[in-house]
């Protein structure tokens, strides 16, 4: 493990997410390692994806969360005053749980975020290589003018994949990317994730246990604990490599979630 987080893009330590008064996630001190995939698995409401969601400031969007703690990006503070969320998330894409395309052509969801940048090279090299790294070319390159709506889900899906590295990210978020599609879709995109982390570092939040198997170099688990009526905190209950998680994890609550004994 301590190889594997040699170089680490974030590093968490003892961070609490608070949405008003009430703390979602507490304590999570973890270490992202780059050009690999990281998954965050456990149970709906154990912050996962608010986890996710600090490492590109999106959470900001909402006007109640709070954050206490540090999250750092190549030893930087994210949340200092004086960094651009904007400028984080140029660096930081997102994908999100269903595919989103916007109301424009396909050519043009690509270039969007190129030309928002101000991107000075070739925008037609930039989309085709862009959309060759989704693995989209080739199923696209007759019609990039017809609309993103035009495509089966898992198209969409790839393309909203080909929009975000089109605009030069060095770390691609996905929440669930995978949910809304259908097994041979799904079997792509994480095909499509191996080939991606030789030049990203990639953080996917996933329910299904057999996609973090299949793709994750390193898992991390989170778990929830009551904290009065209704409500819950979430915090990490072990990160390590995928293979221990699932076959020698430390903690007995991470052996009962893999094995579909919890709760």
């Amino acid at each position: 493990m301590e190889e594997s987080l040699r170089n680490s893009v974030f590093e968490l330590r003892d961070v609490d997410i608070f949405y008003g008064s009430n703390k979602a996630v507490r304590e999570v001190n973890l270490d992202i390692p780059e050009k690999k995939i990281t998954a965050f698995i456990g149970p709906s409401g154990c912050g996962k994806s608010t986890i996710l969601r600090c490492l590109n400031r999106l959470n900001d969007l909402i006007s109640s969360f709070k954050i206490k703690g540090s999250v750092t990006y190549h030893g930087q503070n994210l949340y200092a005053k004086d960094i651009d969320p904007v400028e984080v998330r140029k660096r930081i894409g997102m994908v999100f749980q269903r595919p989103n395309p916007f109301p424009k052509t396909i050519y043009d969801n690509v270039a969007y975020g190129a030309r928002v940048n101000g991107y000075k090279k070739d925008l037609d090299e930039l989309v085709e290589t862009s959309l060759r790294r989704a693995v989209l070319w080739d199923e696209v390159k007759d019609k990039l003018g017809e609309s993103g709506f035009s495509l089966s889900g898992g198209q969409q899906q790839r393309l909203c994949i080909a929009r975000t590295i089109a605009a030069q990210p060095e770390v691609v978020l996905m929440d669930e990317p995978c949910s809304a599609l259908d097994p041979i879709s799904t079997i792509k995109i994480e095909e499509l994730m191996q080939e991606l982390k030789e030049n990203y570092t990639i953080v996917i939040v996933t329910h299904n246990m057999q996609q973090a198997t299949r793709v994750a170099d390193m898992t991390a688990f989170f778990n929830a604990e009551a904290v009065g009526k209704g409500s819950k905190v979430g915090y990490l209950v072990e990160f390590d490599e995928t293979d221990k998680i699932f076959s020698n994890p430390s903690q007995q609550s991470t052996e009962d979630y893999v094995s579909g004994r919890f709760g």
